[in-house]
Order: structure tokens, then sequence, then C-alpha cells
């Protein structure tokens, strides 16, 4: 299967989706508390109407069965289910991994949060609204589906469902941001940029081959268009030049190779497609703000502290910065990789 940008950059943010609480109760409730520790949140209806007020100067955001709303970097939360006219009881649900269930209760509600590196912190935090509300009518995820399974798996206590909460949390991940990337007016830049139609075959393109040296007006050809159109449209789009996108990206996999593998820094330059290590050091430390080897000991000192768990180990950063997709067939502007 081919690769997509999308799922290019959903792998380089290391996305995860992260269950930490189910709240099934009747009659009059609340549950409140703060966010602050994790940057972005969610909050899904599996099934009754609950309503949702955090501190985005906004009123209480009704939410119906198959209904999600995101919270990004808010500082509290609360909510709401039954009727305003009666006493309400405070639901329980501050601590890791705790659980208040009153089976066979009117609300059923799951709470959770979105794990991401700090790329994924700066590349989707300043994309995303202050609170997202997904639809249940959205034709885009299939939300109620997935919160019906999310919901069987949390209540069944059925052995192996733990790992399948896991897995559905990152599938609802994936759900949320296709919800939100087809019909929010995104603000220019990457996730733009992503759901361009239009550009998207330029894009693919310098995510499937980082490294070659590519031309404008072989970039403006992928994407149909004139150079002068295609450099214009680009920067509207993604608010930056299309050859400043590839430096960026180039320095985003530069990052997650210096994190999780162990090849030279040379080594890296080349596959990267700077023709020497000191002008991919001077490029990275340009866009990072410290060197490569720099930057590789404090992001592994930092992962090995107690409580932050050790970084991955997998495959040399060479070999995940090959292509993922069919080669193309050699262009005859080619240059050989270098600036």
């Amino acid at each position: 299967m081919m690769s997509d940008p999308l799922s290019d950059v959903l792998d380089l943010v290391e996305t995860q989706g992260v269950m930490s609480s189910a709240i099934a109760a009747d009659g009059a409730w609340y549950a409140r508390g703060s966010v602050v520790e994790h940057p972005l949140k969610f909050v899904a209806v599996a099934r009754g109407s609950v309503r949702l007020t955090t501190d985005d100067g906004n009123g209480p955001l009704t939410l119906g069965p198959g209904e999600v709303a995101i919270l990004n970097n808010r500082s509290w939360m609360e909510v709401r289910g039954g009727d305003d006219t009666e006493p309400a009881r405070e639901i329980d649900v501050t601590g890791p991994g705790r659980t208040s269930a009153h089976q066979g209760g009117a609300d059923m509600v799951l709470g959770g949060h979105i794990v991401l590196n700090p790329i994924g912190r700066s590349l989707l935090l300043p994309a995303l609204p202050p609170v997202g509300h997904v639809r249940a009518g959205s034709t885009d995820a299939p939300l109620r589906a997935r919160l019906d399974q999310l919901l069987d798996e949390v209540s069944g206590d059925r052995i192996g469902s733990a790992f399948a909460v896991r897995q559905l949390g990152q599938l609802l991940v994936l759900d949320l941001l296709r919800a939100h990337l087809g019909r929010a007016e995104l603000h220019p830049g990457w996730l733009r940029l992503l759901t361009n139609e239009q550009l998207r075959p330029a894009v693919a393109l310098m995510h499937a081959d980082p490294g070659a040296t590519w031309r404008l007006e072989t970039l403006a050809q992928a994407a149909a268009m004139s150079r002068t159109s295609f450099a214009t449209r680009f920067r509207a789009v993604a608010d930056m030049p299309p050859l400043a996108y590839l430096s960026r990206w180039r320095m985003l996999l530069a990052q997650r190779a210096l994190r999780t593998g162990d090849d030279h820094v040379g080594a890296l330059a080349s596959a990267l497609g700077y023709a020497s290590e000191s002008a991919f050091s001077t490029a990275f430390t340009r866009e990072v703000g410290e060197s490569p080897l720099r930057y590789r000991k404090r992001v592994r000192e930092e992962a090995d502290r107690p409580g932050q768990g050790r970084r991955p180990q997998g495959r040399h950063a060479s070999s995940r910065l090959a292509p993922r997709v069919t080669p193309r067939p050699e262009r005859p502007d080619k240059q050989p990789p270098g600036r």
C-alpha cells in the first residue's frame, strides 16, 4: 500500500490515543478536573447526552451520542449529565486509570488524551482549535461505530481488552483528525497543506524521496500547475515556500532519526540530501537551535530519566528515511543530492 502525507506525519509525531476514564451514570451528575497534564484531551459520548464546559470562554457545549470534543491546551473542564434542576452528585475520575461506572446508567462517556512527541506538539497543537466539536453526522469518520467498540471493550472486562482499547484509541485519533480536517476552515500550515488535493502529488514526491534535489519545475509539473502558480498556491496554503517545506520536513526526519537511531551524522546527512556533514549540521542547528550530536545526547538523556520510558529501538535511521512508496522512474533533470 502506498503511503500518503497524513500517514507520514502521524508516523513522525508518534500519535497515540490513551483511554483514561469511563463514566456510566444516570440521574444528575458532574465530573470536573484539571487537564493541564495533557495538552490534547478528548471527551467522547457513547450513550446519552452531556454538557461540557472548559476555559475556552464559550458556554457549555452539548455532546450527543457518537460526538466527541477535542480540548487543546485547556486548563480545566467540567462534564455534566442529567437534569440541571436536580441536585447533582460528583463523580471522581481523577488520577491515572481511574474509572467510575454506575452500570445501567443513561449516560456513557469516555475520556482520554492524545500522546504527542515534541514534533507532534509543534505541528498539531497550533493547527487545532481550543475546543473542537466532531458531530455524529460527520461522513468522514465512523465515530459512532468506534465508540461502540470502545464501550464494549471498556465495559466487557474480556481478555485482551487493554490491548484492544489502546488500538481503538489510536484509530479514534485518526477518526478525529479526518473529521476535523474534512470540515474545518484550517489556517495556512501543515494540516491545510496535507488536505489540499491539488498540491498533494507534489507533497507526496517530497515525502517519498526527501534526499532528492527537487526542482520547483518538477514539483509544479506533478501538481499540474505552472511554476509561478504552484509556488504562489503552495505558499498560501502551507504558509511557506515549497523548498522551505522540504527543508523543514528533512529536519523533522532528522530529529526522529537522531532520537531513535544510531547512524553516524554523516550518513544521516547523505540520506537527507546534504552534500556534507557540515552543511547538514549548519542547517540542523539553524532550525532546531542546537547541533545534531547535542540534540541526540539531550533527548536520549531525557528519555532515560525515571518515568519517561526508554527511547524505542529499531532499524537504523537511514533505512527509516528510505522511500516508502514504489520508486519513481529516474527523472532526466535530477541532480546528485546536495545543495
